[in-house]
């Protein structure tokens, strides 16, 4: 079975057998998406939660708000509907947390709302997440079952 890494900014979608994996999520979030009808996932690995003002170069897959339109339009090309997509959402923790100062809203959680939030834009239900905490995760999504299975070395491994 072909195990695909999504690195940071990556879109990538895949059906039938093999893995996409994200590896070492800290305040990045990997945004999962299955259609269990046409059998189509696909994962963006989400650095930052929007693009900067004059943003045009970047990958799409880097922000939050571009990456999930970007990944949804991608596995309709594949085959996936819409309408019976859901979604899975892994990472978003406060890796340095004791640098930020009290009362303000760290890297993780903005990635992790901007995410919810592009989600519901694009009317993707939310069916599972393991984020936020202090402490990093991989995440690995099988293509031919649509199982999501997330991991830490802390805190070891949970089915979404």
């Amino acid at each position: 079975m072909a195990r695909t890494i999504v690195r940071v900014a990556d879109v990538k979608t895949g059906k039938g057998e093999g893995t996409l994996v994200a590896l070492g999520l800290g305040s990045c979030v990997a945004a999962i998406l299955w259609d269990p009808t046409a059998r189509v996932g696909g994962m963006a690995h989400v650095l930052l939660p929007v693009p900067p003002p004059r943003w045009k170069d970047a990958p799409a897959g880097r922000y939050a708000q571009t990456a999930v339109p970007t990944l949804l339009q991608a596995m309709v090309l594949a085959g996936a509907q819409r309408a019976t997509t859901v979604a899975r959402l892994v990472g978003g923790a406060a890796m340095f947390s004791n640098l930020i100062a009290p009362g303000l809203i760290h890297t993780g959680e903005r990635n992790v709302l901007a995410t919810r939030e592009a989600l519901h834009a694009a009317g993707i239900p939310l069916r599972g997440e393991w984020v936020g905490g202090d402490f990093g995760r991989s995440v690995e999504l099988d293509l031919a079952s649509g199982r999501v299975t997330a991991s830490s070395v802390r805190h070891g491994v949970r089915e979404l």
